[in-house]
């Protein structure tokens, strides 16, 4: 009589059942991101508005060679970028022909080309910054924004990624806030004043302006002056770690607090409340991390370039700014959505 084989098979190995494709999709990530980043920086979506082109035509004109055209043209096709009809005819999608055509008002290529010069590079060093604890930009013993605004360039293409990065939490801002109830706005870490001319444009009775290091004053003067709201929107110089704030019915700081370290944060908040009337706003934006800190990862990464930009910084949760903002003294404190990714507290004095 044979003896029944006892062998216990393994089960299916983990390996069987559990795909790795959102291991391997965030681990590769980098790719789809830089292809994005170089077709803004090659002006192919403004090249494309409106019409279509072949690909031999549109590599021509935007400046890239033959061997890599095709597969960078369909890489974006494949990333939902760019269209192609049956001819091979390349066009826009609706998404991009209107935020990435340059020429239309909602263009957020400015913010895409910061992402891309000042970011991008930085994050190749993540590792090190986690072992370290310390920044790894090019801040220099000045300050983060001393030595960024110390150079022309760097300075334009910074202002003008935060207005573009801004741009849809400002015309939220104008929108839902009650402006009726307020005459002035001054906008903490203005850049080139996008906030405040978004709202004064909206609301034709407030007037304030914008208050930054003087390095700036140049880019808030010209943006101002193109909405032509000069008589009612002026630059206020100064250094808000060492000045006070100019006095207004209403303080903004748009993703401001979270450059800074947590007595910045603190000490940025009892001044605007000293600088309000009784019964004056504070209005805090910022991509908040969800009080339980596990959902909104694009609030963490944000915090994580914290890290490597800057000496202090750190993202945040609404539970702690309304933590902060009672212990400073605000009363009436809200958090609420305002875009797709940003959130916007208040309070009053």
């Amino acid at each position: 009589m044979s003896t029944p084989n006892t062998t216990v098979e393994p089960p299916d190995s983990v390996e069987s059942t559990i795909e790795p494709r959102r291991i391997a999709e965030l681990a590769n990530g980098f790719r789809g991101a830089k292809t994005l980043l170089s077709a803004v920086e090659l002006g192919l979506f403004t090249k494309l508005a409106g019409a279509s082109r072949d690909a031999g035509t549109l590599s021509q004109e935007v400046g890239i060679a033959a061997r890599g055209a095709r597969d960078f043209l369909d890489t974006l096709v494949a990333l939902g970028l760019l269209d192609r009809d049956g001819a091979g005819r390349y066009r826009n999608t609706p998404e991009t022909e209107q935020y990435l055509d340059a020429n239309k008002p909602a263009y957020m290529g400015a913010e895409l080309a910061h992402l891309n010069v000042r970011m991008y590079p930085h994050w190749q060093h993540l590792t090190k910054a986690l072992r370290s604890g310390e920044p790894q930009s090019d801040a220099g013993t000045e300050g983060y924004f001393n030595t960024l605004y110390s150079d022309e360039a760097r300075r334009e293409l910074f202002v003008k990624g935060m207005t573009a990065g801004a741009r849809r939490s400002a015309l939220a801002i104008a929108r839902r806030f009650p402006w009726r109830e307020f005459a002035t706005v001054m906008d903490v870490g203005t850049a080139e004043g996008g906030l405040p001319v978004e709202i004064a444009t909206v609301h034709p009775h407030i007037t304030g302006g914008g208050f930054d290091l003087p390095a700036v004053a140049p880019q808030f003067d010209r943006h101002v002056r193109a909405h032509n709201l000069s008589e009612r929107l002026r630059f206020y110089p100064g250094d808000f770690h060492c000045d006070p704030l100019p006095r207004m019915d209403v303080m903004v700081f748009g993703r401001v607090l979270h450059n800074w370290d947590l007595a910045t944060k603190k000490m940025l908040l009892k001044k605007a409340h000293d600088a309000l009337p009784t019964g004056g706003a504070v209005i805090i934006y910022e991509r908040l991390i969800d009080d339980d800190r596990r959902v909104n990862a694009q609030a963490l990464l944000g915090s994580l370039n914290m890290l490597l930009m800057t000496s202090g910084g750190f993202d945040f949760t609404g539970a702690d700014c309304v933590g902060w903002m009672e212990e400073t003294g605000f009363r009436e404190i809200c958090v609420g959505a305002l875009t797709s990714d940003m959130s916007m507290v208040t309070g009053l004095k």
